[in-house]
C-alpha cells in the first residue's frame, strides 16, 4: 500500500503513516526495509497489518519528473496551455498523490471498526468515533435480540418451560464476534486523551470502574500530535 509520513523521530525511530486507505499506521525503525530520512511528506509503500506499517520504503525517488523530451509520445502535452494531447492518457504523478478523504460520518465509523480496526489496539480514536460505534453497536445488538426472540416464539421456546435457546445463542455469538473491535475502540479512545490503554482494567472494578471508563469517554480529544499519533481526522485544531 501507499502512503504518506505524518511524522517520524529519528531518535527515537518512531513514526506515523497514512495510508491510501485513509487509516493510520504506526512504524519503527525496525520496520523500515533500509535505513533512510523518513521527513514528514514522504511517499512510502509498505505492508499494513493490525494498525503497523511493516517494510517500509521511501518512493520519493519516484517523485522526481522526467524531463518533457523524455515523456512518451501518448503523454506529450500541447504548447497551448499544456493540455494534454486529444486522446493521450493523463500523466501519472508520484510521490504526493491524491488520497481519499477519511470519512467521519457516524455508519463509516462504525464500519471501519468491525472491518479495517477489527484488532487494532494502536493510534487514537476521537469521541464522534467512540460513540459512533457506541450508537451502531446498541443497534446492531438489539437487531439480533429482536431476531433470536422472532425465531423462539415461532419454534414455540417461549410457550414452554424451555430456554429461549435461539435468542440467547445469538446474544452470545454478537458479543464474541464484537469483543476485540469493542476493546480497541476503547483501549483507542483512551489513547486519544492521552492516556495508556491499560486504564480499561479499570472496568473490572465494580460499579465504579464502568463509571470511570465512561467519564474517559467523554473527554474531548486531545488537539495535539501525542505518543499514540497525530491528531485524529476531522477534529479542529
Amino acid at each position: 500500500m501507499r502512503g504518506e509520513v505524518l511524522h517520524y523521530d529519528e531518535d527515537q525511530g518512531f513514526g506515523f503513516i497514512t495510508g491510501a486507505d485513509g487509516n493510520r499506521y504506526t512504524f519503527t525503525r525496525e520496520n523500515l526495509r533500509r535505513e533512510t530520512a523518513m521527513t514528514n511528506g514522504t511517499a512510502v509503500e509498505f505492508q499494513p497489518g493490525g494498525g503497523q506499517a511493516r517494510d517500509v520504503f521511501s518512493i520519493a525517488g519516484l517523485a522526481a519528473s522526467p524531463p518533457v523530451g523524455a515523456l512518451p509520445p501518448a503523454a506529450a502535452l500541447t504548447r497551448a496551455g499544456n493540455a494534454p494531447a486529444a486522446g493521450a492518457p493523463r500523466p501519472q504523478h508520484f510521490g504526493r498523490f491524491s488520497e481519499p478523504a477519511e470519512s467521519t460520518g457516524l455508519w463509516s465509523y462504525f464500519r471501519r471498526g468491525v472491518t479495517q480496526n477489527y484488532f487494532n489496539f494502536a493510534g487514537r480514536a476521537r469521541r464522534k468515533e467512540y460513540w459512533s460505534y457506541c450508537l451502531f453497536w446498541t443497534i446492531a445488538l438489539l437487531a439480533v435480540i429482536g431476531i433470536g426472540v422472532f425465531a423462539d416464539v415461532e419454534t414455540g421456546n417461549l410457550d414452554s418451560a424451555e430456554m429461549p435457546a435461539v435468542t440467547i445463542g445469538l446474544f452470545v455469538v454478537f458479543l464474541l464476534a464484537t469483543v476485540l473491535p469493542s476493546l480497541g475502540m476503547t483501549v483507542r479512545r483512551l489513547h486519544d486523551i492521552g492516556l495508556s490503554g491499560w486504564l480499561y482494567l479499570l472496568i473490572l472494578v465494580p460499579t465504579i470502574g464502568s463509571l470511570i471508563i465512561l467519564v474517559f469517554a467523554l473527554i474531548p480529544t486531545q488537539a495535539r500530535e501525542n505518543q499514540w499519533g497525530p491528531v485524529p481526522a476531522g477534529v479542529r485544531t
